[in-house]
């Protein structure tokens, strides 16, 4: 498709890019990156760059061996595709089985511009959302590869057993998501990420049983083998047995998923965590917006203070479901007592063109506002409505459970109540993180042969990520992406060996896995890792939240470092690490968190504007996020490095953005 006009006279004259300076203490400013986005026409970028990819012969391919950490729809892309083309593939994860990555909990659908509907959708209008959902700070390049490649996507996961939903006729079935005003979402009722990744896993186990992929099961990367400058494998831990080893590789994949649990109460499992990427990131490996985090505002909210994690409840329900709370501060009468006129539809008021299905970013604030109003509601006060009686009264309960059976069977299950016959009671909660490893164009990372895919990157979605575009970003990754820029950088590494397992590299790497681990088991306190994580929770909630200051975050990261310094005189390890050791587990990705923790809180304080989900309040204009197109309208790259006393200082690198198709503008959904 074509916008009708030439990319070179969409967008303004720029002026040299000059980085802003930091004014977050133990903070300097770097260099300039390059994105190695293909110069001109970005809707046309994708197809240039696949051209120019060097090529590996069928025959050279079992020459090559690739470790690919993480199995869930990015990382089974990476290794089913992989293994079908020939290379040698070592595939880690933690999970007893490849298909438990935590893929499986996505629940709403995938998105593609296939515009089957005669609803106006297209790849122009797919870009458009995407950008502007994510308020300018993401690749507008990776946006139209994002779409270009969606249509593939449905179509290759639909021929490997995804069962999505259909029309009467036949069809796949569609459903509109937040941010945008087209029907482009596919979907499998409820349980759209379960699904895929079944597909995607058999696919996986497919290679596996061919002898293409050795699958490395409850195994965790601890470390990065770095040689050279290059990533040459990576260090793991046997979950069971406890032993440390080397796996060796001519090039490391990691996908390997969000942060989003580093604060505690998030929408993901309590056994995802950082600690893969973070130990690349001391390896060199920068990190892009970290503190951009988006808190879903359909999650469950927190009912007691035991409570382990939060529920995420699918951002579809906003199709059907219609959010409230009283008008009236303090109101403690039941749902059904509150007449029409008496509640507030905020949503619908203030944003009447996408009414329920506001972005997430918008969608989050605007409950946080009414909660912290005194318009909350639930037993803690702490929750909005999302009510669906009108919807119920209009196509019938049959209908709406033929839509959400599952997830309303989900959320009665949670709360013992019927949302047949009363409103849920929905909060935001931490769910996806934007920010990630800093990569290229072509998903390496600035370490040659480390490449990045899935959630664990940075590059599509910006400070905001648009409903069902996580789906699709993984599988993008997995299945479309990484198997033509990983072989590209391999092709001129033709005849070299794996790395020895007595390299010094590769000693020293091990060595540094087991003195860590031996640090936290000898460290002799009495406060669990679990203790030290929630309270970690407790200081992002508050100070690096849906909203933001410079006083909240400054206060955070002083918390944090007190926290941090605290863990390592208090933490209680017992056990040793000679065999399964959960709590040995727990605190070093707790370990990991905390220092994650310092870095989120500094690109917070750093960036001083507001865009999509990180909302600084001093930045702000009727309670709207203000960017600051001038001065912050790049991806920051942080490079991190720890002194003698363990104090964390950093270096922001600079990749700045620019928009040509989809020009900079202040977003609107009013």
């Amino acid at each position: 498709m074509s916008f009708g006009i030439s990319w070179q006279k969409r967008g303004k004259t720029t002026r040299p890019f000059v980085a802003p300076p930091s004014s977050a203490p133990r903070v300097r400013v770097g260099s300039t990156v390059d994105s190695r986005v293909p110069d001109g026409d970005p809707e046309t970028a994708w197809a240039r760059r696949k051209d120019q990819y060097r090529l590996v012969s069928p025959l050279n391919r079992s020459k090559f061996t690739v470790v690919v950490v993480g199995t869930g729809l990015a990382g089974a892309g990476a290794c089913a595709t992989l293994g079908e083309l020939g290379y040698n593939v070592e595939a880690v994860t933690y999970h007893d089985a490849p298909r438990r990555a935590h893929s499986v909990a996505a629940q709403g659908g995938i998105n593609a511009a296939r515009a089957r509907k005669v609803d106006g959708d297209s790849l122009g209008r797919f870009v458009k959302d995407t950008v502007k959902g994510g308020d300018f700070r993401g690749r507008e390049a990776e946006a139209f590869r994002l779409g270009e490649e969606s249509v593939r996507v449905i179509d290759h996961m639909n021929a490997i057993g995804a069962p999505f939903a259909r029309e009467y006729g036949g069809t796949l079935a569609t459903r509109s998501f937040g941010g945008v005003q087209v029907s482009r979402t596919y979907y499998t009722r409820g349980q759209s990420g379960q699904q895929l990744q079944i597909a995607a896993a058999q696919a996986l186990l497919r290679q596996v049983d061919r002898g293409r992929v050795t699958l490395h099961t409850r195994t965790e990367m601890l470390d990065l083998i770095v040689k050279d400058g290059e990533a040459r494998g990576v260090v793991v831990r046997d979950l069971v047995t406890g032993k440390v080893r080397a796996i060796p590789a001519h090039a490391v994949i990691l996908a390997t998923g969000g942060y989003g649990s580093v604060y505690y109460y998030s929408t993901l499992a309590l056994n995802s965590n950082a600690t893969a990427a973070w130990r690349a990131h001391m390896r060199g490996a920068w990190m892009s917006h970290p503190s951009f985090v988006q808190f879903h505002p359909t999650a469950l909210p927190v009912n007691s203070p035991w409570q382990s994690k939060t529920i995420l409840m699918s951002e579809s329900l906003r199709n059907d479901g219609r959010i409230w709370v009283p008008k009236v501060a303090g109101d403690s009468r039941a749902p059904g007592e509150i007449p029409e006129s008496e509640r507030d539809y905020y949503l619908e008021r203030k944003y009447p063109a996408f009414g329920n299905l506001a972005p997430r970013d918008i969608s989050s604030r605007a409950a946080t506002e009414q909660i912290n109003l005194g318009k909350g509601v639930g037993p803690l006060k702490n929750s909005v409505y999302l009510d669906f009686s009108d919807a119920i009264s209009k196509v019938g309960a049959k209908t709406i459970g033929e839509r959400y059976g599952n997830l309303f069977t989900m959320y009665q299950h949670a709360t013992g109540e019927d949302p047949y016959t009363v409103p849920m009671r929905i909060a935001p909660g931490a769910h996806f993180t934007m920010g990630g490893l800093w990569t290229d164009y072509d998903l390496m990372s600035n370490i040659p042969g480390l490449f990045v895919g899935g959630e664990a990157g940075w590059s599509y979605h910006g400070a905001n990520r648009l409903g069902a575009n996580s789906l699709l970003s993984a599988c993008v990754d997995g299945w479309f992406t990484l198997p033509f820029s990983v072989p590209s950088y391999l092709a001129p590494h033709l005849g070299e060996a794996l790395i020895d397992e007595d390299d010094p590299a590769v000693l020293a790497t091990v060595r540094d896995v087991t003195t860590r681990v031996s640090r936290l088991l000898e460290v002799g306190g009495d406060v669990s890792p679990g203790a030290f994580h929630r309270e970690l929770g407790e200081i992002l909630y508050r100070g690096c939240g849906v909203e933001r200051s410079e006083a909240s975050l400054t206060e955070a990261r002083r918390e944090v470092i007190e926290l941090r310094e605290r863990f390592w005189r208090e933490v209680s390890v017992p056990g040793s690490g000679e065999n399964v050791n959960q709590t040995l587990e727990k605190a070093g990705r707790v370990a990991d968190f905390l220092d994650l923790a310092e870095l989120m809180i500094v690109d917070a304080l750093d960036r001083r504007e507001s865009a999509g989900a990180h909302f600084r309040s001093e930045y702000q204009v009727d309670g709207e996020a203000k960017r600051d197109d001038r001065n912050w309208a790049f991806a920051s790259a942080w490079q991190s490095a720890r002194d003698s006393s363990g104090r964390l200082s950093f270096i922001r690198h600079c990749e700045p953005l620019t928009f040509t198709a989809v020009p900079l503008a202040t977003r609107s959904y009013a």
